[in-house]
């Protein structure tokens, strides 16, 4: 099923490439969606994540041209209104980044992060966005979309990334051109991927451990609440800009760098600090999620899937309670999940990506996964009025040239 997903989707972008450019692309190339199975909101505070890449992805259709710009259309630029979009981006280092941000932004300060890296193109191209990772849903369709275009310029120009820094130049461009100060999960996911495997990234040391997920009984069911709350832009940065406060206020740069030892003897300094109990929920979060995401990484080693489901509804108890980033709709999909229990096929259940909104994660038994997904999509319909989004992955390959 996910193979015909992507050929679907690969015919599909040539064809549009030739509706709108006419001829074949001679270049394609492809970057997934990533879920993260645990380690939510740790990436900026230096910490532990844990995602893999999913079967849903970007696909760009290129040609190069004479031209001195790339000429790039998308089907999809998140406006219901607009079914296709697009027009020219300059390749060059020097772009001033737009006050207002949209799917360009994310475009474009790729292709200016790559020229200014050492991928500088010839001459122009022209290209064809095309995607299935869910806009909003929490599955990094941003940073697919800046891998995708960051593979694509590699290939163009002749000129290759060393993956970490091809990681890192797509976080710069989503920082500098979409104004969202972003860890480093989506992007390094997006690249390192492997299939069949998920993925430990400490983001201090930047060091990766594949993590063979390769037990056919064991499925990653994602289920999208279809459901974002419009939000002030300013829910992220003040998340990050609290943990930073704790740390510094406990005399460290990043809140990896504490334990929760040293976090709750700490915690009337941290109270008396203005906002101090929301900043010690903050924390209390962020440091409690590290020793999470590492007993899940080795109860899953071990198939210990009864730990594994305790780290993920701790996981998702926490986003609720004190980071503050879930909402009611998804935790009536993490509740559904979790009344079905082990006995009816569920592991673990929990809500993924950023929050207010978005998917879930939930570790489900391979044979019972429709039965489990159609429970779940009748009971979220049943007490919230609206339809979820759900599909089965497995663990897939980063980006690379087709």
């Amino acid at each position: 099923m996910a193979d015909e997903l992507f050929d679907n989707l690969l015919a599909e972008t040539k064809e549009l490439f030739r509706e709108k450019f006419g001829g074949e692309p001679t270049i394609l190339v492809t970057a997934p969606g990533r879920v993260n199975l645990i380690g939510e909101h740790t990436d900026y505070n230096g910490g532990f994540v844990f995602p893999m890449a999913i079967e849903r992805y970007t696909i760009i259709a290129a040609k190069p041209t004479d031209a001195e710009k790339a000429t790039i259309w998308t089907k999809d630029c998140g406006k219901k209104t607009v079914p296709c979009a697009g027009g020219d981006f300059t390749l060059s280092a020097d772009v001033e980044p737009e006050a207002q941000a949209d799917w360009t932004s994310y475009v474009q300060g790729t292709i200016s992060r790559c020229v200014a890296k050492g991928a500088k193109v010839p001459s122009g191209f022209n290209a064809m966005i095309n995607a299935n990772v869910p806009l909003g849903g929490g599955l990094s369709s941003s940073a697919s979309l800046e891998v995708a275009v960051a593979t694509l310029m590699e290939a163009l120009s002749g000129h290759t990334f060393d993956k970490a820094e091809k990681a890192h130049l797509c976080v710069e461009a989503e920082h500098q051109y979409a104004h969202m100060p972003c860890g480093i999960m989506d992007q390094f996911i997006a690249t390192f991927g492997q299939k069949d495997h998920a993925m430990l990234l400490d983001c201090l040391s930047e060091e990766t451990e594949m993590v063979p997920m390769s037990d056919p009984t064991v499925s990653v069911l994602i289920t999208n609440s279809n459901v974002k709350h419009a939000l002030t832009g300013s829910e992220y940065p003040e998340r990050r800009a609290s943990c930073k406060t704790v740390a510094e206020a406990l005399g460290h740069k990043l809140l990896r760098e504490t334990s929760m030892d040293e976090l709750l003897a700490a915690k009337d300094k941290i109270l008396a600090l203005e906002n101090g109990e929301t900043l010690f929920k903050r924390a209390r979060h962020a440091v409690g999620e590290d020793v999470r995401t590492l007993k899940m990484k080795d109860a899953l080693i071990a198939g210990d899937w009864k730990t594994v489901g305790e780290q993920m509804y701790a996981s998702h108890d926490s986003l609720r309670d004190d980071y503050e980033v879930s909402c009611p709709e998804i935790d009536a999909l993490v509740e559904i999940a979790r009344s079905i229990g082990p006995e009816g096929g569920v592991i673990g259940s929990r809500i993924t990506g950023g929050g207010f909104g978005g998917c879930t994660v939930t570790l489900v038994k391979t044979d019972k996964a429709d039965e489990i997904a159609k429970k779940i999509a009748e009971e979220y319909k049943a007490k919230i009025g609206k339809d979820a989004t759900i599909f089965v992955t497995r663990p897939a390959q980063g980006a690379r040239v087709l």
